[in-house]
């Protein structure tokens, strides 16, 4: 095994270089979600469903989900970087709200925001002025060949943020580098209360036209204990894309929730 070593700035232009190659995605997905774990004493597995990604720079976002078999919608939600909506045809239902949670809620489905998608597919780019440390680790990984566990060495990068109040440093997300190749292979993202909110597992590059783009997404709440896999068929970046994209239009009659 050959081992790669990086200066933290080699490691943060890396991030910063892929994040300035795309201005837009559109992507055709299939989503597997999974729901449960120790906590909740058991694991289910929702078929699969195949649905859209469309991401505009700096934090637009429309999703689209469809139900399997009959492919009607089961879900849309579109995000113009501030505030979003989701609806839920099948129930006839729509959620309202800003993209930042303002009141951690007991249900967890609710604390989930479109900021929590774009920061995992386009993790967000490193600046000048970011507080950060580098340390090295190592990872337990699976071997797609041999199905073998084997120890992956790994750069940790730490963004941390000072809190206004008390000017106290705290972790805003931490970044996995593989040093096979110096590529990440994960980001976690802290909350305010200190622990990981959101958990982006990046699978193995993969060649879409002109672009090399991780070929799944693994998107894990852990306090949640919830999971979705996100299997990318189609990828095309920087195309154009129109802001009535990212407008969702709930329909006449549909009970409407706000969320804080």
């Amino acid at each position: 095994m050959n081992v790669l070593s990086a200066t933290p700035q080699q490691l943060v232009e890396v991030i910063n270089r892929r994040y300035d190659l795309v201005n837009s995605m559109f992507a055709t997905v299939t989503f597997t979600a999974t729901q449960g774990g120790s906590l909740k004493g058991s694991v289910k597995t929702i078929t699969p469903f195949s649905g859209y990604i469309i991401i505009r720079k700096p934090e637009s976002l429309r999703v689209i989900g469809f139900l399997p078999v009959i492919h009607s919608t089961a879900f849309d939600m579109a995000s113009d970087g501030s505030t979003f909506k989701l609806w839920i045809p099948p129930k006839n239902e729509a959620f309202e709200g800003s993209n930042t949670v303002t009141e951690e809620s007991p249900n967890a489905f609710e604390n989930m925001r479109p900021y929590m998608f774009v920061d995992s597919l386009l993790v967000p780019k490193i600046g000048s002025t970011d507080l950060m440390t580098v340390t090295g680790d190592s990872s337990t990984v699976v071997d797609a060949k041999t199905k073998k566990l084997e120890i992956e060495p790994e750069y940790l990068l730490t963004v941390v943020h000072r809190q206004d109040a008390s000017n106290l440093l705290q972790t805003e997300r931490v970044i996995h580098f593989s040093r096979i190749n110096l590529q990440p292979t994960e980001e976690d993202i802290y909350g305010a209360n200190g622990q990981i909110q959101t958990q982006a597992l990046y699978g193995e590059l993969q060649a879409f036209g002109s672009e090399q783009f991780p070929g799944t997404i693994t998107l894990r709440w852990p306090l949640q204990q919830q999971q979705i896999l996100i299997t990318i068929q189609k990828l095309k970046v920087n195309q154009p894309v129109n802001d009535d994209t990212f407008e969702e239009k709930i329909p006449a009659g549909a009970k409407v929730q706000q969320l804080h």
